[in-house]
């Protein structure tokens, strides 16, 4: 399946994002937790990559076994970051190779170490160019992209960064998938601007049950997410609390979703950083039905 046909023959389409592994412990363990999440029938699970493409092959391999073993559709990310035009391009067809027929295409962040994004030479600088090229070499690919309720940190404005995103919707990209944000009426807003703009791709919002508040907030720093007086107020409370902080973020998360459902969104992007437990009680509370792919 296509990410275009997910949102377009389904009521609600749910889609799930990991990561590869670095130890055979944790593949172990990442194994056990899809098993878990592949019960409610994902439209497709995405698997990204580490920075500068540090587990690229990994990503093709975990994507096959996302198809594979459990029979659900595979994303593979993709980012310009220290790859050549040539290089991505060999990466593609490699992907393609390996029956993997949807790309999460990326710009990718600036490696840890420099001041500003770096180009190498015969490289690409925007994912809008990264979309052109999955177009020219393969017009049937499923493309999703990148969108920033809360403005990518880069970007000099809001409306310069929803003019960037338009210009990824117009070279082919079908549906966007939003950065993780805690704060609902921050993606409301960005999805009416993106109406008002033309954008008239589904635009899914991105959710990451907070589990630990450290992790959250090193999370947020980097990606300029906003979380609320009162929930990080109630995190920071119970911040010697793991237990604690699970129930309130998750809790957090339950009602995040119930409100965008309400909203009619299309569908929700769950980042579950290779962990099942808060995504299942997510999905359990909503009444989540993995034979008909509803919340009710």
């Amino acid at each position: 399946m296509q990410i275009s046909d997910l949102y377009r023959n389904r009521p609600f389409g749910l889609s799930i994002e990991i990561f590869p592994p670095k130890t055979v412990k944790g593949d172990s363990s990442l194994l056990k937790n899809l098993e878990r999440l592949a019960a409610f029938a994902p439209g497709f699970i995405s698997c990204t990559y580490g920075a500068g493409g540090s587990t690229r092959d990994r990503t093709i391999e975990w994507c096959q076994t996302i198809q594979d073993r459990f029979e659900r559709t595979a994303t593979a990310h993709l980012t310009c970051v220290g790859s050549t035009r040539e290089e991505l391009t060999a990466w593609i067809e490699r992907a393609r190779a390996a029956k993997i027929r949807n790309i999460m295409a990326l710009r990718g962040d600036t490696p840890v170490g420099l001041d500003s994004f770096e180009v190498p030479e015969g490289g690409l600088y925007h994912a809008i160019e990264l979309v052109e090229l999955i177009r020219s070499l393969f017009g049937d690919m499923g493309i999703g992209v990148a969108g920033y309720p809360e403005k990518h940190p880069e970007a000099p404005d809001a409306a310069t960064d929803l003019a960037n995103l338009q210009r990824k919707v117009d070279a082919g990209a079908d549906a966007v998938f939003t950065q993780l944000f805690f704060v609902n009426d921050n993606f409301l807003e960005f999805r009416d601007r993106c109406v008002t703009a033309g954008i008239d791709v589904p635009i899914v919002p991105g959710i990451m049950p907070i589990t630990e508040f450290s992790r959250i907030k090193r999370v947020t720093s980097m990606c300029g997410a906003m979380i609320s007086p009162d929930l990080a107020s109630r995190l920071e409370t119970a911040q010697d609390d793991r237990k604690t902080q699970f129930e309130i973020g998750v809790n957090h998360a339950i009602q995040q979703c119930r409100e965008l459902i309400r909203a009619g969104v299309p569908g929700i992007h769950f980042y579950v950083l290779n962990q099942s437990q808060a995504c299942e009680r997510v999905l359990a509370s909503l009444d989540f039905d993995p034979g008909h792919r509803e919340c009710a």
